[in-house]
C-alpha cells in the first residue's frame, strides 16, 4: 500500500511534488479523487462530517460541470479542492497544449467556488511527464501524489480491504488515496475513522497551494 513507484518522484522538492504531508500533530490526510458523484459524495460528507475529519478532494472538471451543488458543499464543509484534470483522461500520450488545458480549464472552474486563480494538481493515473514537470516548475506550482495507496480501486471483498486498514494503518504524514466514485472508500472508513480516532490519529486537509 505504500507504492514503490514513487521514489523517484521523492527525490524532487515538496514544493514541486508532494507525496508526504506534515508530521504535526500526529496528522495524517485523507484525499479522494474522481468526484465529485451525487450517489458517493454525499455519503462520504455525512460521515466525515460525523467525525470531525477534513479531507482533500481532487475534482474531474466535467463532474464539477455537471454537479455544482455538490462542489459548494465541500467548500461549505472546509475540505481542500484539488484539480484532478478535466475529462480525467491519462496525460501520457496527450500534447503539453493539451494537458494545460485540462489543468486551466478545471482551474476555472475550482476558482468560482474558492476563489484562489490555482489549486493542488493530481494528475490522473499519476502520470505526469518531463514536460509538465517543467512547466510547474517554472510556474512554481505544485503536484499532489500520495504515500499510502488504500487500494480502495480493486473490486475486492470490503473486509478485505478493512482488514488491510487495520493491519497497516496510515502513519503520521501520509497522505492517503481513496476514491469517491464508489462505495468502497465510505464503507471502510465507516468501520476504521472511529478506530483510528480512538487510537489518537488525527486527519487534516491538505494545505491549499498558497501561490
Amino acid at each position: 500500500m505504500r507504492p514503490r513507484k514513487h521514489r523517484l518522484l521523492a527525490l524532487l522538492p515538496d514544493a514541486l511534488v508532494l507525496i508526504s504531508g506534515s508530521h504535526r500533530d500526529n496528522a495524517r490526510y485523507l484525499t479522494f479523487d474522481d468526484g465529485p458523484d451525487p450517489t458517493y459524495t454525499p455519503p462520504l460528507l455525512d460521515l466525515l462530517a460525523k467525525h470531525g475529519v477534513k479531507a482533500s478532494f481532487f475534482l474531474v472538471g466535467e463532474k464539477i460541470e455537471r454537479h455544482p451543488k455538490l462542489v459548494e458543499r465541500i467548500v461549505a464543509e472546509g475540505h481542500m479542492l484539488g484539480n484532478h484534470s478535466y475529462s480525467h483522461w491519462s496525460f501520457k500520450r496527450m500534447t503539453t497544449r493539451k494537458k494545460l488545458h485540462e489543468i486551466h480549464s478545471t482551474d476555472a472552474l475550482l476558482r468560482a467556488f474558492d476563489g484562489r486563480p490555482h489549486h493542488q494538481m493530481r494528475p490522473p493515473h499519476g502520470y505526469v511527464g518531463a514536460d509538465l514537470l517543467c512547466y510547474f516548475a517554472l510556474h512554481r506550482r505544485s503536484f499532489v501524489y500520495w504515500s499510502y495507496d488504500s487500494l480502495d480501486y480493486q473490486d475486492r471483498p470490503n473486509q478485505e480491504m478493512i482488514s488491510r486498514l487495520r493491519a497497516d494503518p496510515p502513519l503520521p504524514g501520509d497522505i492517503v488515496l481513496m476514491h469517491d466514485d464508489s462505495d468502497r472508500a465510505h464503507d471502510a472508513l465507516a468501520v476504521m475513522l472511529p478506530e483510528w480516532l480512538g487510537d489518537g490519529h488525527t486527519f487534516r486537509a491538505l494545505p491549499q497551494d498558497a501561490r
